[in-house]
Parts: C-alpha cells; sequence; structure tokens
C-alpha cells in the first residue's frame, strides 16, 4: 500500500527543479496526481474504482481550486524565466495564453469570436470615420484639456486640445527634439485616417507608417498624406496589430494612440509593439483601462463589468484590463524605464463635447446617413461619462523603452 521512498523523493527532485515552469499550486496538484496514480497502480484498482477515485478528488478540490486560481483548472503558458506570482490575474492571464497558444500551434489561431471583431472594429470605422473628420477633424481620439475646462462642441479649440494630446504623450514619454535624437522611423498601430502620423513628420521629419483594420481609413490617410505634400513621409496600410507586416527592430518610436482598447490578446499586442521596437525605442500607449484592483478583489464588481460590456458591445472592444496588467506585460517582455499616468482629469471635457457636438443639426444629419454601428456608439457616449465620473475608466497612459 506504501508508495517506494525513493520514488517520492525523485519525483520530488523532479517538480522542484521545474519551478520556473509550474507554480507551488501546481506543484501541489502535480502531487496529488502522482500519489493517486502511483496508489491505482499498486492496488490494481478496478477501472470503476479509478473513476470513482477520480470524480472524488476533484468534487473536494475544483471548489479550492477555482477560488485560489480562477475557472481554468490546468497549467500555465509562461514566457522563459517569467517571475510568476502565488496568484492573481499574472498567473489566470497564463492560463488563457495556455489556451491560445494550443490553438495557435493547431493552426485554428484566429478564432471565430476574433474574426468577428475584427470585422466589427473594420465595419465601425468605415462607416464612422467620415462623419468624425467632418465635425471633429483628422484626430480621431481624446483631447487634453486643462482640468476644469469646458470644451466646445467642435472647432478649433477642441482640434488644438487633440494636437495637445499628442504633443503631451510625446513630453511624457521622453521623446527628444534633438535633430540628432528625434525619431527617424515611426510606426503608427491604430492609426485612425493618419492624424498623429502626420504631426509626427512634421515635428521630427520622420518617416511614419500606419496600419489600420479598416479599409476606408487607410485609404482616407494616404489621400489626406498626398494632399498635404507628405506622401514621401507617411504611408498607411491595412494590417493586424497582432500580426504586424513589419521586420524586428524597425522602428524608433512605437505609437499606439487609443488602440490597445480593441486588441483582444494585450500579451500579443504588447509583444508585437515590442518585436518591432528597435533596440532603444521608445514605445508610448495611450489607452482606455478599467481601474486597478484592491488587493483583496479577484475582479471588478458586477455592476462595473456590466457597465463595461454595454460599452463593449458598442465599439467593439474586448474584456478591458488595468494600468498595473499592462505594467506586467512591459516588465515580462524586459522592457525599461516603465511609466505610467492616469490622464482621465485631462480628458473629462471630452465625451460632453462630443454629445453636444453630436446634438447639433449636422451632428444628427451624419450620425443617421452614417449607419447603426456609429449610431450605437454615440447611444453609449454618456456611459463613458459615467463611467469617469465613477472612477471605473481611467484614460491611461503607459511608456516605456526596449533595451540597447
Amino acid at each position: 500500500m506504501r508508495i517506494p521512498r525513493a520514488k517520492i523523493q525523485s519525483y520530488a527532485k523532479f517538480v522542484s527543479s521545474s519551478h520556473s515552469l509550474v507554480s507551488q499550486a501546481q506543484q501541489s496538484h502535480l502531487f496529488s496526481t502522482f500519489f493517486l496514480v502511483a496508489t491505482c497502480k499498486q492496488l490494481a484498482m478496478d477501472p470503476r474504482e479509478l473513476k470513482q477515485g477520480i470524480a472524488e478528488l476533484y468534487d473536494e478540490s475544483s471548489g479550492v481550486w477555482e477560488d485560489i486560481w480562477g475557472v481554468h483548472m490546468h497549467h500555465g503558458f509562461y514566457s522563459p524565466d517569467d517571475q510568476v506570482s502565488g496568484s492573481g490575474s499574472d498567473h489566470r492571464a497564463a492560463q488563457i495564453r495556455m489556451i491560445e497558444e494550443a490553438l495557435r500551434f493547431a493552426g485554428i489561431s484566429d478564432t471565430g469570436s476574433t474574426r468577428e471583431l475584427k470585422q466589427g472594429i473594420a465595419e465601425l470605422y468605415d462607416q464612422s470615420s467620415a462623419v468624425w473628420e467632418d465635425i471633429w477633424g483628422d484626430h480621431m481620439h481624446h483631447g487634453f484639456y486643462d482640468p476644469d475646462e469646458v470644451a466646445p462642441g467642435s472647432g478649433p479649440d477642441h482640434r488644438a486640445a487633440q494636437s495637445r494630446m499628442i504633443q503631451e504623450a510625446l513630453s511624457f514619454a521622453g521623446v527628444s527634439e534633438d535633430p540628432e535624437k528625434a525619431p527617424k522611423t515611426v510606426v503608427d498601430v491604430g492609426c485612425g485616417i493618419g492624424g498623429s502620423s502626420r504631426y509626427i513628420a512634421r515635428k521630427y521629419g520622420a518617416k511614419c507608417q500606419g496600419i489600420t483594420l479598416s479599409p476606408f481609413q487607410a485609404q482616407r490617410a494616404n489621400a489626406l498624406a498626398a494632399t498635404e505634400g507628405l506622401a514621401d513621409k507617411v504611408s498607411f496600410q491595412v494590417a493586424d496589430a497582432l500580426e504586424q507586416p513589419f521586420p524586428d527592430g524597425q522602428f524608433d518610436l512605437v505609437w499606439s494612440m487609443e488602440s490597445g482598447e480593441h486588441m483582444p490578446d494585450k500579451r500579443k499586442f504588447v509583444g508585437e509593439l515590442a518585436r518591432v521596437a528597435a533596440p532603444g525605442a521608445t514605445i508610448v500607449i495611450v489607452t482606455w483601462c478599467h481601474r486597478v484592483l484592491g488587493p483583496s478583489e479577484k475582479s471588478l464588481q458586477p455592476w462595473e463589468i456590466k457597465h463595461l460590456k454595454k460599452i463593449c458591445d458598442a465599439y467593439y472592444l474586448p474584456d478591458w484590463c488595468s494600468t498595473a496588467d499592462y505594467v506586467n506585460l512591459l516588465e515580462s517582455l524586459s522592457l525599461q524605464d516603465i511609466k505610467t499616468a492616469d490622464w482621465s482629469q485631462y480628458v473629462a471635457p471630452f465625451w460632453p463635447a462630443v454629445i453636444r457636438s453630436a446634438l447639433t443639426w449636422k451632428g444628427l444629419i451624419s450620425l443617421l446617413r452614417s449607419g447603426m454601428k456609429t449610431i450605437r456608439g454615440a447611444l453609449v457616449m454618456p456611459l463613458m461619462i459615467e463611467g469617469y465620473k465613477k472612477g471605473l475608466i481611467k484614460f491611461a497612459i503607459i511608456t516605456c523603452r526596449k533595451p540597447e
């Protein structure tokens, strides 16, 4: 009935030596499995007894596992040398990654839900971009305002705030204005109709390449570049941010202005940003996040999840993450000089201004002509305001540098 001590010691040595691949809880799970299998072999257990034993094991252990580790009862997939915490979102993300890596290995890398999400994003911006440009100009992102400033519904003040957002992000990231140190090559990930790329190209004389899922946006961005005499500096194409069509280490500045919220795989998104960055390059991510969870929290509150889901459904967003989640991903890639800030107070006037512009005669006519996806997006704008006011939604900037 007893398991030989030598076998136990041999197995224990094997599991302990695998600490970089499995967590302590997973080691305990492996030990449990080992003892069950070994005992079954020694007892020559009847198949029915074996099935009963397996059922009882998981009847007893599943509640404990879910309470500590979540709903995935299997190993996580980690990058070599990952520093894995004892529990929490890092481990759960690794378990989800295990599923994704298995699907990818089997040649099922683009699931139906992911394809549907990408198609929805492309169609949303195909329909809405012309309306946005007509009312707001060529920057399809928040403006940066002084606290308590009341932004007009549209017009030059708002467009100046959008340009200021780009400049504030560049300054926060420490992008040099010295011609010798300024970026020479830039990728604009989720480029919209190219507003950021054209701004950066003018400011630094850099070559910029933008990618978007929307064929309309890519075509319009190239047309605007030609009109403004920048066709030799900037170019745009339809491409997936999770599978960028660029070689490793190509860009001095990797720029993502409000596109991260659309990414269904944040780990792969950040990994692609780091891959195309040249040694020493700066990476800038400006994105929507949810609040950082408290030490005792395992997830957002039910009302918060419900609130974000309504926004996700309208804007074709996958699950949200926090600024802390982004930092963990960047650290796992050994990126340096990681900085973050919550700029929610500086964008507070934005959504009220968008709503005011939508309620003008011009805005209403444009919405009706643009299609249901744009109208659905307009209807959830008050939820964005409420999310900011309640501290659920955070407008975050995250910057870092790729090691030399």
